[in-house]
């Protein structure tokens, strides 16, 4: 059984928190820019709509991409040294962003700044399985969830003040000014959780030899792929939230409003989930919510089908299935890392890959089926989450709701003070 190498005391919300404000960091670097989206692509001579996701995509992938070098790195150097690197790139990078000339040169600064957000995305995942095991990790990852959705509730907002008070460069401004608030934070307060005997070494027959214990789990692996399709659903609406909001419903302003709402039903769902997730259990937490996910995609899309849908009943439908995503997720992602734990910093760096590159540019494709309905995300939403299903039934042999989380004495490391 593994233990902390902390040499800083650090108390459990302390350590929550912290891991929340690294992943938040990928949450605002996605969703403060959506009110911005018109103005960049205007000033940067940007003629059709749908290419100003591309801001949004070109982030993803490089954030997906770099993440399976941050993967051995974390497993050879330890979690703190690799993470203050990424930190700095995402900082510079969002810095640099703001003066870009071409809308050439913002997609490559988004790119560069989204190789730098790879480190939070493996290391932050592979210090809370350094830590926690089972179903404590879902717990711990559900209540980072419920923290780190607090981003996406205000970040609209927030773009949206900043585009009052200045043009669309404060936006960068503000990202990179955080970005290095977070980065002391992490220098001064965040223990490395990685013991010097648990370090791989950085050679290729070892790097190899990880990959192949990911690529080979078939329940791990399964079920990185499911999270792979849940979050190219969610991209999908997301790269089209700005134009679902303001085009089809005239909300104007009020856009970010109801994009908080909806986010905030999915911190409430990781809130729920972490109480429920010792009870009830990973699986059927995450199996019974990926149903309703999918079900309610699918009346959703019918529905939509029909002619043009009110606010209020696409809304209803949205939360319904937000709701379940944020019950889904953090239990998925948990079940995929629980093999893996003596290559956590490698198996989060593939399931990274996967899941951002894959999901982003899934998403990608949904956005640029946008023609001024609904209809698009909610036949996103329901295929994605047929996908989804199928690969958990792949990673379960075919049965839903096992209670069969075994303990491994590797798998449970101590807890933090």
């Amino acid at each position: 059984m593994t233990t902390t190498t902390a040499t800083r005391d650090v108390s459990r919300p302390e350590f929550i928190a912290l891991i929340a404000g690294l992943m938040a960091l990928n949450a605002l670097a996605i969703d403060v820019m959506l009110p911005a989206l018109p103005y960049m692509g205007e000033a940067l001579g940007v003629m059709n709509e749908n290419d100003r996701h591309y801001v949004l995509t070109a982030y993803m992938l490089g954030f997906g991409a770099a993440q399976i070098a941050f993967g051995p790195l974390s497993d050879r150097f330890g979690r703190r040294a690799p993470l203050m690197v990424g930190l700095v790139i995402y900082v510079a990078a969002a810095f640099s962003a703001a003066f870009s000339p071409t809308f050439a040169t913002l997609l490559v600064l988004r790119f560069v700044q989204g190789m730098g957000a790879a480190s939070t995305r493996v290391i932050a995942t592979s210090l809370v399985r350094d830590k926690f095991g089972g179903r404590a990790m879902a717990e711990v990852m559900s209540l980072v969830f419920m923290v780190f959705m607090i981003i996406p509730v205000i970040a609209p907002a927030i773009g949206q003040v900043l585009l009052l008070t200045g043009p669309w460069e404060y936006i960068f401004f503000f990202m990179g000014g955080l970005g290095l608030a977070i980065a002391v934070w992490v220098f001064v307060r965040l223990p490395e959780t990685l013991l010097p005997e648990n370090r791989r070494e950085l050679r290729l027959t070892v790097i190899i030899e990880g990959f192949r214990l990911v690529f080979t789990n078939k329940m791990a692996f399964s079920y990185g792929l499911s999270a792979m399709f849940v979050f190219g659903a969610l991209f999908g609406f997301i790269s089209t939230a700005q134009q679902i909001y303001v085009d089809i419903y005239d909300l104007g302003a009020y856009f970010p409003v109801a994009f908080a709402a909806i986010a905030g039903m999915m911190s409430v769902s990781s809130y729920t989930n972490s109480l429920m997730v010792r009870k009830i259990g990973m699986r059927r937490l995450s199996h019974g919510a990926m149903l309703v996910f999918t079900i309610m995609s699918g009346v959703w899309l019918m529905v939509s089908l029909t002619g043009f849908m009110p606010l209020w009943l696409f809304l209803a439908f949205l939360a319904v299935v937000m709701f379940m995503f944020g019950w889904s997720m953090a239990n998925i992602n948990s079940l995929a890392m629980e093999p893996l734990g003596k290559v956590a910093g490698t198996a989060s760096a593939v399931f990274g890959l996967v899941q951002t590159v894959g999901g982003a540019l899934i998403g990608t494709v949904i956005g640029q089926f946008y023609n001024g309905t609904v209809t698009p995300i909610a036949a996103g939403y329901f295929v994605l989450g047929c996908m989804a299903l199928a690969f958990i039934l792949i990673a379960e042999n075919g049965k839903l709701f096992g209670v069969g989380e075994e303990y491994r004495e590797d798998a449970v490391p101590a807890d933090v003070h």
